[in-house]
């Protein structure tokens, strides 16, 4: 069986993690605080960043490293999509939330409220914050407009690019840092995915202390 490093609420470990589940494919979890850099993912990737997947003598690490591996190692069912319009467009937003969505929000709003916190390394940014809060409507502005013209973001069928933004909206909604009432369709697109089997595991993850946002595991938010 395959084994994932991981971290709960690292938005690149959950883009893996459900993945795995809508390609059919087991895995064991490992949870780890890769910022204590100590135990086994050092070793596996001397960057000490999850997710890292171990694939029998395989160890891949790096969240799109590890969804291409998946692709190309199990292609029964793909997660870019079947026609080259669709694939492109999936590639284009996996980057467009794995670098901007995650620079211009996550980074300001999980980063800062809570990875710091686990840290242990300072206090949040407020003006970051309140960044990470303006930029964050951009953002569900223009998923309300994808879905809008599609079934799912990137086409009509669910891909990568689903997975990848439902992985980031998640932590920050965990958080409850996401304005769904102000982004009708963004929330409609949200619903469905999190309605999926292979979100559930996600509604169930906890942080010790940390208590998530009363909607968070609430399929009818």
């Amino acid at each position: 069986m395959m084994r994932l490093h991981h971290h709960p609420l690292c938005p690149f470990s959950r883009k893996i993690r459900l993945a795995l589940r809508e390609k059919g494919l087991s895995a064991e979890l490992v949870e780890v605080e890769p910022w204590k850099r100590e135990g086994e993912i050092v070793e596996l990737n001397h960057a000490a960043e999850v997710p890292v997947l171990v694939d029998e003598d395989l160890v891949i690490c790096d969240s799109r490293a590890i969804a291409d591996h998946l692709e190309e190692a199990y292609p029964d069912t793909s997660l870019l999509g079947s026609s080259l319009e669709q694939r492109a467009e999936t590639r284009r937003l996996c980057g467009w939330f794995d670098v901007k969505f995650c620079r211009e929000v996550t980074d300001l709003l999980f980063g800062e409220k809570l990875l710091k916190r686990l840290r242990r390394v300072g206090t949040p940014n407020s003006e970051a914050m309140r960044a990470g809060s303006a930029n964050i409507r951009g953002h569900l502005a223009y998923v309300s407009h994808l879905y809008q013209q599609r079934r799912w973001l990137a086409g009509d069928d669910l891909s990568l690019a689903d997975l990848t933004a439902a992985a980031h909206f998640s932590v920050l909604d965990y958080l409850g840092d996401v304005p769904w009432k102000d982004f009708a369709p963004a929330r409609d697109w949200y619903a469905k995915i999190k309605s999926r089997p292979s979100f559930r595991p996600l509604l169930m993850d906890r942080i010790v202390a940390l208590r998530p946002a009363a909607h968070y595991d609430d399929l009818d938010f």
